[in-house]
Protein backbone atom coordinates (compact mmCIF):
# COMPACT_ATOMS: atom_id res chain seq x y z
CA UNK A 1 0.00 0.00 0.00
CA UNK A 2 1.53 3.30 -1.48
CA UNK A 3 2.14 6.12 1.56
CA UNK A 4 2.93 9.47 1.33
CA UNK A 5 2.53 12.69 3.55
CA UNK A 6 4.50 16.16 2.59
CA UNK A 7 7.37 16.45 4.90
CA UNK A 8 7.00 12.73 6.25
CA UNK A 9 10.09 10.18 5.92
CA UNK A 10 8.24 7.00 5.75
CA UNK A 11 11.01 5.11 5.87
CA UNK A 12 13.56 7.22 8.45
CA UNK A 13 9.90 6.76 10.75
CA UNK A 14 10.37 3.04 10.92
CA UNK A 15 13.92 2.61 10.83
CA UNK A 16 14.47 5.12 13.87
CA UNK A 17 11.42 3.47 15.87
CA UNK A 18 12.52 -0.23 15.32
CA UNK A 19 15.73 1.13 16.56
CA UNK A 20 14.61 2.33 19.70
CA UNK A 21 13.08 -0.95 19.97
CA UNK A 22 16.33 -2.66 19.45
CA UNK A 23 18.18 -0.28 21.17
CA UNK A 24 20.42 -0.35 18.45
CA UNK A 25 23.55 1.38 19.18
CA UNK A 26 23.50 0.59 23.25
CA UNK A 27 25.61 -1.63 24.57
CA UNK A 28 24.09 -5.61 23.59
CA UNK A 29 21.63 -3.92 21.81
CA UNK A 30 20.43 -4.01 18.10
CA UNK A 31 18.34 -7.38 18.11
CA UNK A 32 15.36 -9.14 19.58
CA UNK A 33 17.04 -11.37 22.39
CA UNK A 34 13.44 -12.56 23.25
CA UNK A 35 12.57 -13.71 19.80
CA UNK A 36 16.10 -14.72 18.51
CA UNK A 37 16.36 -17.26 21.78
CA UNK A 38 12.75 -18.83 21.31
CA UNK A 39 11.91 -18.79 17.85
CA UNK A 40 14.07 -20.64 15.13
CA UNK A 41 15.27 -18.48 12.29
CA UNK A 42 13.24 -20.33 9.41
CA UNK A 43 9.59 -20.62 11.48
CA UNK A 44 6.84 -18.66 9.69
CA UNK A 45 3.54 -17.12 11.27
CA UNK A 46 0.34 -16.19 10.00
CA UNK A 47 -1.48 -13.14 11.95
CA UNK A 48 -4.53 -11.14 11.58
CA UNK A 49 -4.76 -7.93 12.89
CA UNK A 50 -8.12 -6.49 14.30
CA UNK A 51 -10.50 -3.97 16.12
CA UNK A 52 -11.83 -4.98 19.07
CA UNK A 53 -13.90 -1.38 19.53
CA UNK A 54 -15.48 0.47 16.72
CA UNK A 55 -13.10 2.72 15.34
CA UNK A 56 -11.96 5.13 12.62
CA UNK A 57 -9.08 3.38 10.85
CA UNK A 58 -5.53 5.16 10.92
CA UNK A 59 -2.32 4.01 9.66
CA UNK A 60 -2.46 0.59 8.28
CA UNK A 61 0.15 1.34 5.59
CA UNK A 62 2.54 2.22 8.63
CA UNK A 63 2.07 -0.86 10.24
CA UNK A 64 2.49 -2.46 6.91
CA UNK A 65 6.56 -0.78 6.46
CA UNK A 66 7.31 -1.90 9.86
CA UNK A 67 6.97 -6.09 9.03
CA UNK A 68 8.23 -5.04 5.46
CA UNK A 69 11.36 -4.00 6.78
CA UNK A 70 11.79 -6.64 8.72
CA UNK A 71 10.28 -9.36 5.88
CA UNK A 72 10.21 -7.77 2.55
CA UNK A 73 8.92 -11.24 1.35
CA UNK A 74 6.41 -11.01 3.86
CA UNK A 75 2.82 -11.51 2.48
CA UNK A 76 0.39 -8.63 3.73
CA UNK A 77 -3.39 -8.17 2.78
CA UNK A 78 -4.74 -4.82 3.63
CA UNK A 79 -8.28 -5.73 4.31
CA UNK A 80 -9.73 -2.15 4.83
CA UNK A 81 -9.15 1.30 3.59
CA UNK A 82 -7.77 4.33 5.76
CA UNK A 83 -10.47 6.55 7.14
CA UNK A 84 -12.98 4.24 7.43
CA UNK A 85 -15.69 3.18 10.26
CA UNK A 86 -15.52 -0.17 11.35
CA UNK A 87 -17.13 -2.15 13.88
CA UNK A 88 -16.02 -4.47 16.61
CA UNK A 89 -14.49 -7.57 15.49
CA UNK A 90 -13.46 -6.46 12.04
CA UNK A 91 -10.30 -7.98 10.68
CA UNK A 92 -7.93 -4.42 9.13
CA UNK A 93 -5.20 -6.97 8.03
CA UNK A 94 -4.09 -10.49 7.16
CA UNK A 95 -0.03 -11.43 7.02
CA UNK A 96 2.03 -14.67 6.42
CA UNK A 97 6.01 -14.65 6.86
CA UNK A 98 8.81 -14.89 8.81
CA UNK A 99 7.92 -15.44 12.55
CA UNK A 100 10.73 -13.14 13.90
CA UNK A 101 10.09 -10.35 11.86
CA UNK A 102 6.06 -10.25 13.05
CA UNK A 103 7.32 -10.63 16.74
CA UNK A 104 9.86 -8.09 16.13
CA UNK A 105 7.52 -5.60 14.43
CA UNK A 106 4.23 -5.92 16.47
CA UNK A 107 4.74 -3.20 18.87
CA UNK A 108 5.88 -0.39 16.61
CA UNK A 109 3.17 -1.52 14.26
CA UNK A 110 0.44 -1.82 16.59
CA UNK A 111 1.49 1.52 18.55
CA UNK A 112 1.41 3.39 15.51
CA UNK A 113 -1.90 2.41 14.75
CA UNK A 114 -3.54 2.37 18.01
CA UNK A 115 -2.41 5.75 17.87
CA UNK A 116 -3.71 6.84 15.01
CA UNK A 117 -6.78 4.98 14.76
CA UNK A 118 -7.62 6.40 18.64
CA UNK A 119 -6.90 10.27 17.40
CA UNK A 120 -9.39 9.43 14.14
CA UNK A 121 -12.09 7.77 16.32
CA UNK A 122 -12.01 11.10 18.97
CA UNK A 123 -11.80 13.17 15.82
CA UNK A 124 -15.26 11.25 14.24
CA UNK A 125 -16.53 11.67 17.84
CA UNK A 126 -16.36 15.43 18.03
CA UNK A 127 -17.83 16.06 14.37
CA UNK A 128 -20.62 13.87 15.20
CA UNK A 129 -21.07 15.84 18.59
CA UNK A 130 -20.59 18.84 16.71
CA UNK A 131 -23.65 18.08 14.20
CA UNK A 132 -22.75 20.63 11.89
CA UNK A 133 -22.07 20.61 8.28
CA UNK A 134 -21.34 24.50 7.86
CA UNK A 135 -18.48 24.77 10.76
CA UNK A 136 -15.06 22.57 10.51
CA UNK A 137 -13.33 20.93 13.17
CA UNK A 138 -9.99 21.82 13.33
CA UNK A 139 -7.10 20.13 15.22
CA UNK A 140 -4.11 22.02 16.92
CA UNK A 141 -0.33 22.14 17.66
CA UNK A 142 -0.47 20.58 20.83
CA UNK A 143 1.28 17.23 18.94
CA UNK A 144 3.57 14.34 19.92
CA UNK A 145 6.97 16.17 19.17
CA UNK A 146 8.37 14.06 16.45
CA UNK A 147 4.52 12.50 15.11
CA UNK A 148 3.00 15.77 13.89
CA UNK A 149 2.77 14.79 10.35
CA UNK A 150 1.31 11.57 11.43
CA UNK A 151 -1.19 13.00 14.04
CA UNK A 152 -2.46 15.37 11.91
CA UNK A 153 -2.87 12.79 9.35
CA UNK A 154 -5.17 10.80 11.72
CA UNK A 155 -6.94 13.83 11.74
CA UNK A 156 -7.94 14.28 8.39
CA UNK A 157 -8.87 10.15 8.43
CA UNK A 158 -11.55 10.89 11.41
CA UNK A 159 -13.79 14.04 9.38
CA UNK A 160 -11.24 17.08 10.91
CA UNK A 161 -9.01 19.63 9.43
CA UNK A 162 -5.79 20.48 9.74
CA UNK A 163 -4.91 23.97 11.60
CA UNK A 164 -1.39 25.46 10.66
CA UNK A 165 1.09 22.86 10.50
CA UNK A 166 3.67 24.81 12.02
CA UNK A 167 5.19 28.43 13.02
CA UNK A 168 6.01 28.51 9.33
CA UNK A 169 3.00 28.72 7.74
CA UNK A 170 0.85 30.97 9.23
CA UNK A 171 1.37 33.54 11.76
CA UNK A 172 -0.99 33.70 15.16
CA UNK A 173 -0.82 36.22 17.44
CA UNK A 174 -1.95 35.53 20.71
CA UNK A 175 -1.92 37.23 23.88
CA UNK A 176 1.82 36.92 24.72
CA UNK A 177 3.00 38.77 21.09
CA UNK A 178 -0.38 41.61 22.09
CA UNK A 179 1.56 41.83 25.52
CA UNK A 180 5.06 42.83 23.52
CA UNK A 181 3.43 44.80 20.86
CA UNK A 182 1.29 46.91 22.83
CA UNK A 183 -2.04 46.19 20.92
CA UNK A 184 -3.53 43.14 19.10
CA UNK A 185 -3.67 46.22 16.47
CA UNK A 186 -0.09 47.11 16.60
CA UNK A 187 0.94 42.90 16.68
CA UNK A 188 -0.99 43.01 13.47
CA UNK A 189 0.44 45.57 11.86
CA UNK A 190 3.89 44.31 12.52
CA UNK A 191 3.30 41.37 10.48
CA UNK A 192 1.74 42.71 7.86
CA UNK A 193 4.61 44.40 7.56
CA UNK A 194 6.60 41.76 8.05
CA UNK A 195 5.09 40.13 4.80
CA UNK A 196 3.20 37.79 5.99
CA UNK A 197 -0.33 37.02 3.77
CA UNK A 198 -2.05 34.66 7.02
CA UNK A 199 -2.24 36.45 10.07
CA UNK A 200 -4.62 34.54 12.72
CA UNK A 201 -5.49 36.83 15.20
CA UNK A 202 -6.72 35.67 19.42
CA UNK A 203 -9.42 37.84 20.49
CA UNK A 204 -10.31 37.31 23.97
CA UNK A 205 -12.71 40.57 24.21
CA UNK A 206 -15.24 41.84 21.38
CA UNK A 207 -13.56 45.38 21.67
CA UNK A 208 -10.61 43.68 20.06
CA UNK A 209 -12.46 42.67 17.02
CA UNK A 210 -12.37 46.11 15.20
CA UNK A 211 -8.66 46.99 15.76
CA UNK A 212 -7.85 43.35 14.76
CA UNK A 213 -9.99 43.88 11.64
CA UNK A 214 -8.72 47.25 10.68
CA UNK A 215 -4.88 46.08 11.25
CA UNK A 216 -5.25 43.19 8.56
CA UNK A 217 -5.96 40.04 10.50
CA UNK A 218 -6.97 37.39 7.85
CA UNK A 219 -8.92 35.37 10.56
CA UNK A 220 -10.38 36.09 14.06
CA UNK A 221 -9.49 33.16 16.89
CA UNK A 222 -12.25 33.99 19.58
CA UNK A 223 -10.73 32.60 22.31
CA UNK A 224 -12.22 31.07 25.56
CA UNK A 225 -16.04 32.78 24.93
CA UNK A 226 -19.38 31.18 25.44
CA UNK A 227 -21.73 30.72 22.72
CA UNK A 228 -23.53 33.87 23.43
CA UNK A 229 -20.31 35.88 22.98
CA UNK A 230 -19.19 34.21 19.80
CA UNK A 231 -22.75 34.76 17.91
CA UNK A 232 -21.94 38.22 19.02
CA UNK A 233 -18.78 38.42 17.90
CA UNK A 234 -19.70 36.62 14.58
CA UNK A 235 -21.85 39.34 14.31
CA UNK A 236 -19.74 42.07 14.39
CA UNK A 237 -17.26 40.69 12.29
CA UNK A 238 -20.04 39.65 9.69
CA UNK A 239 -18.23 37.64 7.53
CA UNK A 240 -15.33 39.78 6.60
CA UNK A 241 -13.10 37.25 7.74
CA UNK A 242 -13.21 33.85 9.02
CA UNK A 243 -13.68 32.86 12.64
CA UNK A 244 -12.85 30.17 14.95
CA UNK A 245 -14.11 29.13 18.55
CA UNK A 246 -11.27 28.11 20.65
CA UNK A 247 -10.97 27.44 24.17
CA UNK A 248 -13.41 25.62 26.58
CA UNK A 249 -14.90 22.98 23.64
CA UNK A 250 -15.54 19.58 24.63
CA UNK A 251 -18.63 17.68 23.78
CA UNK A 252 -20.92 18.69 25.54
CA UNK A 253 -20.28 22.49 24.32
CA UNK A 254 -19.41 22.01 20.94
CA UNK A 255 -22.16 22.10 19.38
CA UNK A 256 -23.76 25.11 20.71
CA UNK A 257 -20.41 27.31 19.85
CA UNK A 258 -20.48 25.68 16.24
CA UNK A 259 -24.23 26.78 16.40
CA UNK A 260 -23.17 30.46 16.96
CA UNK A 261 -21.67 30.99 13.41
CA UNK A 262 -17.84 30.24 13.83
CA UNK A 263 -16.34 28.81 10.81
CA UNK A 264 -14.18 26.52 12.41
CA UNK A 265 -14.03 25.26 16.06
CA UNK A 266 -10.34 24.09 17.27
CA UNK A 267 -9.91 21.17 19.51
CA UNK A 268 -6.49 20.39 21.16
CA UNK A 269 -7.71 17.57 23.05
CA UNK A 270 -7.79 15.75 19.49
CA UNK A 271 -4.49 15.20 19.10
CA UNK A 272 -3.24 16.11 22.53
CA UNK A 273 -4.59 13.15 24.89
CA UNK A 274 -6.97 11.08 22.54
CA UNK A 275 -7.22 7.34 23.83
CA UNK A 276 -5.60 4.65 21.96
CA UNK A 277 -7.58 2.51 20.15
CA UNK A 278 -8.05 -1.10 20.96
CA UNK A 279 -6.77 -3.41 18.28
CA UNK A 280 -4.71 -6.57 18.48
CA UNK A 281 -2.69 -9.12 16.58
CA UNK A 282 -2.87 -12.92 16.99
CA UNK A 283 -0.56 -14.99 15.23
CA UNK A 284 -0.34 -18.61 14.49
CA UNK A 285 2.76 -20.62 13.24
CA UNK A 286 2.39 -22.03 9.80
Amino acid sequence: MAFSLPGFDLAAFVRDTLAEDLGTGLPGGGHDVTSESVIPADARFSGVMDSRDAIMVAGLPIAEAFFRALDPAMEIEVLVEEGMQVGPGTDLMRLSGNARAMLTAERSALNTVQHLSGIATLVRTYVDAMDNLRCTLLDTRKTIPGLRMLEKYAVRMGGGRNHRMGLWDAAMIKDNHVLVAGSVGEAVRRAVAAGVTEIICEVDRLDQIEPSLAAGATRLLLDNMDADTLREAVGIVNGRVPTEASGGINLDTIKPKAASGVNYVSVGRLTQSAPAADIGLDFTPL
